[in-house]
């Protein structure tokens, strides 16, 4: 498994996925012939199946509770504080999954984002750019970056 493909996840978070996948797996489907199968019942078989690969697929590369290391170089698991352009307001997230973590009071940014993305194996200091969905550019720059359960609001 390649360094970006991780998804970073707290213990909890995977036992709470785990256990969804559980019981999705759990649930009888009615088997290959659907012919007088309710629509809103294929519809929901479907969506069920997607989900099952959706999480299988999750739980196949992630990494519990593994701490980064402490280097100041983003990386999922890392809680990253960030200036955008230069407005003087700071924003601080972790790089994970938003089904990651159960911390309300912490934002979650996907590594695979436009943000995300730009942001991986940056380092403190260092201004990175990418495209919002509107085409526009925009500068961010990386400000700290701390592992997850070390982090402490910036003062």
């Amino acid at each position: 498994m390649n360094e970006h493909s991780r998804c970073w996840l707290t213990k909890d978070a995977f036992d709470r996925l785990s256990e969804e996948l559980s019981l999705l797996r759990s649930r009888t489907a009615r088997g290959p012939d659907f012919a007088d199968a309710d629509p809103d019942e294929l519809v929901h078989e479907h969506r069920r199946q997607r989900r099952i690969r959706e999480l299988e697929e999750l739980l196949r590369r992630v990494v519990v509770d593994e701490a980064p290391p402490d280097d100041g170089i983003a990386e999922p698991g890392m809680v990253l504080t960030v200036r955008f352009d230069d407005d003087p307001e700071t924003e601080t997230f972790l790089l994970g999954l938003p089904d990651g973590v159960e911390d309300g009071e912490l934002e979650v940014c996907s590594p695979d984002s436009p943000l995300g993305a730009a942001l991986l194996d940056a380092r403190q200091g260092e201004q990175r750019r990418y495209v919002v969905p509107s085409g526009d550019a925009v500068r961010v720059t990386l400000l700290r970056a701390v592992p997850f359960g070390q982090h402490r609001p910036a003062t």
